[in-house]
């Protein structure tokens, strides 16, 4: 039976309040104790909860581990952020986007677990390869069906919709991003991250714009 089922067995309904307080449990420990040093008894404890109640909702720690990556990412940049909207101008959908992933990649909670990943990565590769699966990748795929949908508007000219997500997504990063990571600076406040995600909107729009300025040609000589 799939993890995310209803029911432990029949009759018996899963706890959806057990299931939230195992994943807040195991978010924290992750990022404070990393993965190999979080097992599935701290997080019961810390739950509230008993080590076979975590197993009936997660099939194992890496399973549970993806989870609460999933959950982190859901939480801050939910699914809808990234629908397309007829009725919405699609400079507002991308500020939508971009103020809610800033947010995420730069919360102290993700930049200590991407600190935490980036250390393990040289210890445990296939580890690393599911933290991005389960919480990089979900966000570059959704991104990627927006640009589907921007291109198919004819708003903007996207020859490639994945790259013009990454594009967008590692303009949202910026510098920044990697000096909060390292630790040599202090967050942005609320007016720098405005500006810097109109900046990033309008540079995105303006690349990839339907319409673009055609280069002057040169003179030809006589």
């Amino acid at each position: 039976m799939p993890d995310n089922a209803t029911h432990s067995g029949p009759g018996r309904p899963k706890d959806p309040e057990k299931r939230r307080a195992i994943l807040d449990a195991a978010k924290n420990l992750f990022i404070q104790h990393g993965y190999q040093g979080t097992s599935m008894d701290t997080v019961a404890s810390l739950a509230g909860v008993s080590k076979l109640t975590v197993y009936s909702h997660f099939s194992d720690k890496e399973r549970l581990f993806i989870e609460a990556v999933m959950a982190s990412c859901e939480e801050l940049l939910p699914a809808p952020c990234f629908e397309f909207r007829d009725d919405l101008s699609l400079r507002s959908m991308l500020l939508t986007i971009a103020r809610a992933f800033e947010h995420l990649i730069n919360s102290p909670e993700s930049l200590q677990l991407h600190r935490l990943m980036a250390a393990l990565g040289t210890q445990d590769r296939q580890l690393s390869q599911t933290f991005f699966d389960a919480g990089p990748q979900r966000i570059l795929d959704d991104m990627e069906r927006f640009m589907v949908h921007a291109a198919a508007s004819g708003q903007l000219h996207i020859p490639s919709p994945r790259s013009a997500a990454g594009h967008f997504l590692s303009l949202i990063k910026g510098i920044d991003h990697f000096r909060l990571l390292v630790g040599c600076c202090e967050p942005l406040t609320p007016a720098q991250v405005e500006a810097h995600v109109q900046e990033v909107v309008e540079l995105f729009m303006r690349a990839y714009d339907d319409h673009p300025v055609s280069q002057a040609q040169p003179p030809h000589s006589n």
